[in-house]
């Protein structure tokens, strides 16, 4: 949603995608999507990716390190924004904010205090379609993993969890919609328990 109110925005220009990927599981860190999923899903939206390889229970200062060395390349070749789909945690956005200072970049929240229902809801109209990969088992029983948010998954979400997630009560991996290209092909696999979070893998078709 993030990158959909940049494109429609249409005074910048998203020039690449960055993600975090565990390198001893070659996945999205927190997500567990694996990276040929990640890489088919950057390739229908027509962006470069840039993977930033982190090790598992990454200490922030590797994490900081990384980054700074990946947005350091980005600066080289004159970008100074970057964006972020955060929506209302104010402490997250001013981590964001002082990292980037540290390279003379600035951060983008293009979605930024907007209504979260309504924003889910405004997901599923425009024909956006996602599935969960991760939940928290402390607020989300384990079959939300692997579902698909469609409005039976938003009415069925217990009351206090953010329908976008926002508290880390879920994660999603999105795999269609009006600024791909074509859908993401894949299949759901086993549920596992890990690191107090419940994952569903994806198994590319």
């Amino acid at each position: 949603m993030a990158l959909h109110a940049l494109r429609a925005a249409g005074d910048r220009r998203a020039v690449a995608l960055l993600t975090t990927i565990t390198d001893e599981y070659d996945r999205i860190s927190m997500h567990g999507v694996r990276r040929v999923l990640l890489e088919r899903q950057a390739e229908s939206l027509g962006l470069p990716l840039h993977p930033v390889l982190i090790p598992p229970q990454c200490v922030n200062a590797i994490y900081e390190a990384r980054m700074k060395a990946a947005l350091a390349e980005h600066f080289a070749r004159g970008v100074r924004r970057v964006a972020f789909g955060d929506i209302f945690l104010q402490d997250l956005r001013a981590y964001r904010e002082k990292n980037l200072a540290q390279v003379g970049m600035k951060a983008l929240f293009p979605i930024w205090k907007r209504d979260t229902r309504e924003l889910a809801e405004q997901f599923v109209q425009l024909g956006f379609r996602a599935v969960t990969v991760c939940v928290d088992p402390r607020v989300l029983d384990d079959s939300f993993a692997g579902r698909e948010l469609d409005s039976s998954f938003f009415a069925d979400l217990p009351p206090g969890v953010d329908p976008c997630g926002e508290n880390g009560e879920f994660h999603t991996f999105v795999f269609d919609g009006p600024i791909f290209k074509t859908p993401i092909a894949f299949r759901t696999g086993e549920k596992v328990l890990r690191d107090g979070f419940c994952f569903c893998d994806l198994l590319p078709k």
